[in-house]
């Protein structure tokens, strides 16, 4: 949409390095003068009502968005979908993309159930996009949508096809087909999902119409544009990505097989201990040739691992671990062991490490 000449406001959570990270205008973060200026406004109005910290931010930027006349604005669920806060927004189209066990202690211990909870973004006379493959979640999403009374409903399969994936240094290669008509497009984000993420996106575009689907018309020329920090993000010798579950662990391995990098891979590895870091490791244990076990800084003390554990079970797994609480030093030796460092396990792993590197986040 901003290659297409939109001013495009961008709310997404949590954040890498700087709060500002979630509140973006054409790639310009909100100022902490503005951030102050809401605060002193409304904090008061905000204790009074016993909001949450993402209830206040979801205003914040909505607010940040109307005042800065955006053209459109890119709205992320903060989690789940039927009661988020980011659920008031009356959207032009919702879409709901790849599902997978994330959260189950809020959204159910299916992933039919977590499918209905995120199928609650959709709106009575809003275009609704289904971009999940899997034949038992989007048959939920369907169901929720038509029950919504959608305007319109697309579905990956139906409506759009993606096919001859291809994953490289340079980002993954699709063929997108619709209405009859195939083309061959690339993104600059790795991963085979992104293929069906991109196309998720096009077909969004598509349902909202006018110049909105002229946007998507000209996809091949934008999405080589599109960055995502902290998502198979490559800076140097480092690749940092959030996974933070098992699905996007295995992500993540697929595509160290399916790209040449220096080795030796060494993994630096830090995650909350109520996801499946055991899954996690697996995954990570396949591609790479060390992993160092460590505690990210900001990880909160209620949630974070017991390293000292993790480390046990891993060499009783017979991986190949080393175990460095310090987080400095843990980014240091595998700078000095490994031709290529992966650093992963959670957004605080990745934020603490790109904090230290000096690695922007938003940069270009």
């Amino acid at each position: 949409m901003r290659g297409a000449g939109f001013r495009v406001g961008r709310y997404t959570s949590p954040h890498l390095v700087d709060f500002r990270e979630r509140i973006v205008v054409d790639e310009i973060p909100m100022s902490p003068e503005s951030i102050v200026e809401f605060l002193a406004r409304w904090d008061p109005d905000a204790a009074k009502l016993g909001t949450t910290f993402f209830e206040v931010t979801t205003a914040m930027a909505l607010s940040h968005f109307a005042l800065q006349k955006v053209d459109v604005a890119l709205v992320e669920v903060g989690l789940g979908g039927r009661l988020d806060a980011t659920n008031v927004v009356q959207p032009v189209a919702a879409a709901v993309t790849q599902i997978g066990f994330d959260h189950i202690e809020y959204l159910g211990n299916s992933l039919v159930e977590i499918a209905g909870e995120k199928a609650g973004i959709f709106k009575r006379d809003a275009v609704a996009v289904i971009g999940d493959t899997r034949p038992e979640t989007a048959k939920v999403l369907l169901q929720h949508a038509q029950n919504a009374g959608a305007s319109e409903i697309l579905m990956t399969g139906r409506d759009w096809k993606v096919s001859s994936v291809s994953v490289g240094p340079t980002g993954t290669s699709f063929s997108h087909s619709v209405a009859g008509h195939s083309e061959r497009l690339r993104s600059a984000l790795t991963g085979v999902f992104q293929a069906e993420n991109s196309a998720t996106a096009l077909a969004m575009l598509r349902g909202a119409g006018g110049e909105w689907a002229k946007a998507a018309a000209r996809a091949s020329a934008f999405l080589p544009e599109v960055r995502i920090a902290g998502r198979f993000h490559r800076v140097g010798p480092y690749i940092f990505d959030v996974a933070h579950n098992t699905d996007g662990a295995a992500t993540v391995a697929a595509n160290l097989r399916g790209i040449d990098v220096p080795k030796p891979i060494v993994a630096v590895v830090s995650v909350l201990g109520d996801k499946d870091w055991k899954g996690i490791l697996k995954e990570l244990a396949s591609v790479t040739e060390q992993i160092i076990l460590t505690d990210a800084p900001t990880a909160p003390a209620s949630r974070s691992w017991n390293v000292d554990d993790v480390w046990a079970w891993t060499q009783r797994s017979g991986f190949n671990t080393v175990l460095e609480s310090n987080f400095e030093k843990a980014l240091d030796t595998a700078k000095r062991a490994g031709g290529t460092v992966l650093i992963t396990g959670s957004f605080h792993t990745v934020g603490d490490a790109m904090e230290r590197l000096q690695v922007d986040p938003l940069a270009r």
